[in-house]
Parts: structure tokens; C-alpha cells; sequence
């Protein structure tokens, strides 16, 4: 008997040791979640649009979308989620344009075709790239936009290089606040590689913050949201009923009045 409790106990622990084993060396891709390969062209998507190259600062070149607008006085850097590539938010560059901003699309490292594997610190890199392109090019104002797993991003970029403002859409308190609910049965916060700690880098913002949520949200929660912006001191702006990818975030009112100021 007692050797059978403990052949079922090695057994055990055996199917223990391989689901954390595994969830630790696949975590990214269960994070990252690119879709497709190269999108078509920017002029394909918007008249004068560019096809664009950021090199980042270890050796990377990424393909992004730059739409830029005769006159404008703001341009957006805008980071996006953790799925699909820039043909995503191509409604939104659209919506931007229209309103008289200059707006770059940025495509993180692994996506749309792009080289290297995404973590949160090739991110951090991708995002500092991308400003050095818009600091050269539109010599304007940057406000920085990003959109849940985006947020993270330019939140730690601005607490670096201030802009001249920061709009956040459906941001999460850290990644294993946001992982801990979805996979409840594992260690989450110890097996995370990646952290992008949104509320505590928030807190050293100096530009001005908007959040945008929604009131529905099922990936991230409203009060994840509601707790980055008091960390902030930020405006809040609540969409009733809105999930994590309502169409509202993709270029709706709340959201791209938010980023017009």
C-alpha cells in the first residue's frame, strides 16, 4: 500500500513538475499572440500613407506604418495589444488622420512579418524606436497611445521620455494581476518573465493621463483599469457595457476623443 501512495504521489508530482515546466518555457506564447503575416502596404490603407522602418537600439529592422498629416501641430505613437498586427488599427489611423494628428503604427518585433521574438524588454525597445522616428520626422508633440498589453509599453516609455500626453485604453494593474485570472490553478506571479508593472510605472508619469475602459471588460477588469488611473491621478472615461475588444476601441468616439484632447 504504502508503495502505491507513493508511486501515485511521484506521479503527482511528475505532471506538477511538466505543467509548470511547460507554462514557464511557453509563456510567451500565450502571451504574444501575432496574427498573419505581412499586412499590405500603408498607401493601400490610407492616401500618403508610408511603409517605414524602425531600427532599434539592438539591431532590429521593423517594418511600421507611418501616416503622417500636412500641418499637424500632434502625432500619435500608437502601441498596440498583445494580438494581430497594424492592419488591426488601421480604423483608428484612419479616424486620427481625419482629425488632423500624424499617426505611427507601431509593429512590435515577431509581428506582422517582423523579426525577433517579443518580451518586455524588446518592447521597450521597439517603443523607444519608434519615438526616435517620430521625434526625426514629425517634429511635433507626441502623445502616446496603447491599448491593453500597449499601455504597459508606453507607460514605462514615458516614464522615460515624457510626452505630451498619456492616453491609456483598457490598461492592467501588471501582466500577472491579468494572468493569475486566467490561469487561476498555476503560480502565476512567480513563473512570469515579464512583468509590465502598468500601475507602479504610472505612478511616475509627470505628462497628463487619460484611461479608457471598458465597463464590461472580461480580460482585463474595469477596476484594473480604475486602479492604474488613481495611481495616476488621471481622467477616467468609462464606456457602458464595452468589452476588451468592443468595437467602440476601435476608433469610437470615446476613445479617439480621448486622443485628440
Amino acid at each position: 500500500m504504502r508503495k502505491k501512495v507513493l508511486t501515485a504521489l511521484a506521479v503527482a508530482v511528475t505532471l506538477v513538475g511538466v505543467v509548470f515546466g511547460g507554462a514557464f518555457a511557453f509563456q510567451r506564447k500565450l502571451i504574444y499572440l501575432p496574427e498573419g503575416g505581412p499586412p499590405p502596404g500603408a498607401a493601400d490603407i490610407l492616401p500618403g500613407g508610408r511603409d517605414v522602418t524602425l531600427t532599434t537600439s539592438d539591431g532590429l529592422s521593423l517594418a511600421s506604418w507611418y501616416f503622417p498629416v500636412a500641418g499637424a501641430k500632434t502625432a500619435v505613437l500608437v502601441a498596440p495589444g498583445n494580438a494581430g498586427n497594424r492592419s488591426f488599427r488601421a480604423p483608428l489611423a484612419r479616424a486620427l488622420t481625419a482629425r488632423g494628428l500624424s499617426v505611427l503604427l507601431l509593429e512590435h518585433r515577431g509581428y506582422g512579418g517582423n523579426p525577433g521574438d517579443p518580451s518586455e524588454a524588446g518592447l521597450a525597445l521597439d517603443a523607444r524606436a519608434a519615438r526616435d522616428f517620430l521625434i526625426r520626422e514629425a517634429g511635433v508633440p507626441l502623445v502616446y497611445f496603447g491599448e491593453s498589453l500597449g499601455s504597459a509599453v508606453v507607460t514605462e516609455l514615458a516614464t522615460e521620455h515624457p510626452p505630451s500626453a498619456l492616453v491609456l485604453r483598457s490598461p492592467f494593474v501588471d501582466l500577472a494581476s491579468v494572468g493569475q485570472r486566467l490561469y487561476p490553478f498555476l503560480p502565476v506571479r512567480w513563473l512570469l518573465r515579464d512583468e509590465f508593472p502598468t500601475r507602479d510605472n504610472v505612478a511616475r508619469v509627470t505628462a497628463p493621463v487619460t484611461v479608457v475602459y471598458g465597463s464590461s471588460d472580461s480580460v482585463v477588469p474595469a477596476e484594473q483599469s480604475r486602479e492604474v488611473a488613481r495611481a495616476a491621478g488621471a481622467r477616467t472615461i468609462e464606456v457602458p457595457g464595452a468589452d476588451h475588444n468592443d468595437p467602440a476601441f476601435s476608433a469610437g468616439p470615446e476613445l479617439v476623443g480621448a486622443i485628440v484632447g
